[in-house]
């Protein structure tokens, strides 16, 4: 492969972009050679794409099925959920099959979301390229690689080639300084971006994340961090690896051994961006300023602290803004100016590739204990793997002694195609990513927050602070909070 590399000093994104380039063309545009292919249930178009063309996959060995989108979670039984959802298991074990492909299937003890399968199995190593046909395969990033979303024809593209024609994107960096305050979270961190410089924010950029505040959260954090990146418009997100990473990684199932392991930390470590790279957009955070938040609108840059009122859009200068806040409010019915912590909620859902691993299920579990919840909730795992963990740690018992329903891995109620849904018209405190109209169900209300505000809400029956229920208690976490 060629290591086209710009002169001068280079970022990360530039480090590992220029390692992958195998040609260029003159419009720019470069053929990149891809590590990590991830497929879920919803390849089924670009296999049919490989079956039309009677081709078969150039690398079997870097292509990883995940049965995740569609999975029920109450049950492992295809023959008692809606036929149209057990057909689309049944096509990725029919395709992964044909085409010898390791798959994690709902009987496998290492199946759970794509994106928390992938850095829970060492599928995801730092300086690599990792592809999905999700959108926030942005979240494999924080181990400094580039990962990012394809369409369908592109899913077909990298299946029969193990390449992709990329455009390098404009490089930002979002640093955040400082140290998080107790109570406060990535997830946190990652809403506080998105309100600053918006769902289009960083449109066109790979975004690198680093500052001190970065550098302290967890390995688990810095993964909520980078899944919501795609929410903020970049291209993918990506954090320098460190100490806290190669830790992360040493010993997990398909990282490398012995001497493999040794030669991968010293070029992982060569990738943190040269001091006198240059970014095209530079974003500075100050840590301490970053509250609890919470979402009240239709978009995650509709975000606001929790001890904030809702936008009055009379109230704004801007028009198109006040625009989108009038119909955000008229969908969430809520009023301008109401205080957040007014606002009642009917159910909880803690889960999703952005907050569903073990010292996600410890902080929602640190509110919990002891209380119940005055509305329904499901906890779904990220992976089984974290099930087994979370029950070894008698996590699961807090839930369900709160009144919560402790469920299996899988997307659940992030995405509603899967049986987990919120009814039409009800408001879910949610630890997803997305709070776009109807997207946890027809005529379901989103607010996103972290999962200790959802364990709050959960007991407390509206959006409400949750640092009073935390004081004195510990979440289990390090590095962020």
């Amino acid at each position: 492969m060629s290591t086209r590399a710009e002169a001068g000093p280079r970022t990360l994104f530039d480090k590992v972009f220029d390692q992958h380039v195998v040609t260029a063309r003159e419009d720019g545009q470069c053929l990149l050679f891809i590590d990590r292919h991830l497929l879920h249930e919803g390849s089924f178009h670009a296999f049919d794409k490989l079956k039309a063309r009677g081709a078969r996959i150039a690398r079997s060995d870097l292509t990883f099925g995940i049965e995740d989108h569609y999975v029920p979670t109450r049950t492992r039984d295809l023959g008692v959920i809606d036929p149209a959802i057990a057909n689309m298991i049944r096509q990725l074990r029919d395709n992964t099959a044909a085409h010898g492909l390791r798959l994690f299937g709902l009987t496998d003890p290492a199946q759970g979301i794509v994106h928390v399968v992938g850095p829970e199995q060492g599928l995801t190593l730092p300086g690599l390229t990792i592809v999905c046909g999700d959108s926030h395969t942005a979240t494999h990033g924080a181990f400094g690689a580039i990962a990012f979303g394809i369409g369908a024809s592109e899913v077909a593209h990298v299946l029969m080639t193990q390449t992709l024609w990329q455009k390098k994107p404009k490089r930002m960096r979002i640093r955040v300084e400082g140290g998080l305050a107790p109570g406060v979270f990535a997830k946190d961190m990652a809403l506080s971006i998105i309100a600053t410089i918006g769902a289009d924010g960083a449109a066109g950029h790979a975004i690198e994340y680093a500052g001190s505040a970065v550098r302290a959260l967890s390995m688990e954090g810095r993964l909520t961090l980078c899944n919501l990146s795609i929410e903020a418009g970049g291209r993918c997100g990506m954090i320098a690896p460190d100490d806290t990473t190669v830790t992360y990684i040493k010993d997990r199932p398909y990282a490398p051994a012995g001497d493999d392991f040794r030669r991968g930390v010293e070029d992982w470590m060569a990738l943190a961006s040269d001091p006198d790279a240059a970014f095209d957009r530079e974003v500075v955070l100050d840590a301490h300023e970053i509250a609890p938040i919470v979402t009240w609108g239709i978009s995650p840059e509709d975000a606001a602290p929790i001890t904030a009122n809702a936008p009055d859009p009379d109230r704004m200068s801007d028009t198109a803004r006040a625009a989108h806040v009038r119909e955000a409010l008229d969908y969430m019915g809520i009023r301008p100016g109401q205080p957040l912590t007014d606002i009642a909620v009917d159910r909880v859902f803690i889960g999703s590739c952005t907050n569903s691993r073990i010292e996600d299920l410890r902080a929602a579990a640190a509110v919990l204990a002891g209380r119940r919840a005055r509305v329904p909730g499901l906890v779904s795992p990220g992976s089984a793997v974290v099930k087994r963990q979370a029950e070894e740690e008698g996590l699961h018992r807090i839930f369900t002694e709160a009144g919560l329903e402790w469920v299996d891995a899988g997307c659940s109620m992030c995405v509603g195609m899967n049986g987990d849904l919120v009814p039409p018209g009800e408001r879910c405190a949610s630890t997803t990513n997305r709070n776009f109209r109807g997207r946890q169900g027809p005529g379901s209300r989103t607010h996103l927050m972290s999962p200790a505000m959802a364990a709050a809400a959960a007991v407390t029956g509206h959006l409400t602070d949750m640092r009073p229920l935390l004081a004195g208690r510990t979440t289990g976490l390090t590095g962020e909070n």
